[in-house]
């Protein structure tokens, strides 16, 4: 490992911790005495995408990751959410222990897994991904996330906190009028 401040290669592991993107790592620069931290993951080694155009490519993490970003610009989007995406992309695909994995079969991961995460991030990847050829196509897929949609924050055993249907005005409530008696036979009325 090089010092990203001298280029030195003599550096010493001060700590090392797990977590859930990998294994960090603080180093110490034996030259100029500076500290800086690593990650270390595990890389997918040897599993090829096969395109639909027959080409084969190397499985990149970072391309899931560009592709899922631009679909959630400007989308309140969780910090971190873009990557747990690409790690439960990533351990499906090496789950299948495969030496090629079609595109088709990924492009599906990311897209069930923005669906929970977005609608509105789905339906831009969705659309790029599955190239609608026209407004007709986009408002099926539309139709289709209204129908199955559920928020992805509630447990589907969960029931509902208010009724789904509106609710009926409420009625209006009429003061009842008592009489009292005073000392004196008069009567008034009071209110409550």
């Amino acid at each position: 490992m090089n010092c990203p401040f001298c280029g030195a290669s003599d550096t010493r592991v001060a700590d090392s911790r797990p977590g859930e993107d990998g294994i960090r790592r603080r180093r110490e620069c034996l030259a100029c005495g500076r500290r800086f931290t690593t990650l270390e993951r595990i890389e997918l080694g040897g599993v090829a995408v096969l395109k639909k155009d027959g080409r084969r490519e190397e499985f990149g993490r970072a391309k899931i990751i560009a592709g899922v970003r631009k679909a959630c610009e400007k989308r309140p989007i969780p910090s971190g959410a873009i990557e747990a995406l690409a790690d439960e992309v990533e351990q499906a695909v090496s789950a299948l222990n495969k030496a090629e994995v079609p595109s088709t079969y990924i492009g599906e991961l990311v897209m069930e897994r923005l669906k929970a995460l977005d609608q509105i991030a789905y339906i831009r990847f969705a659309s790029v991904y599955r190239a609608f050829a026209d407004v007709d196509e986009l408002e099926a897929e539309l139709a289709a996330l209204k129908a199955g949609w559920r928020r992805p924050d509630v447990p589907p055993d969960q029931l509902p906190l208010l009724p789904e249907v509106a609710a009926p005005a409420p009625k209006p409530r009429l003061l009842r009028v008592r009489r009292q008696r005073t000392d004196d036979g008069e009567r008034r009325k009071a209110a409550r």
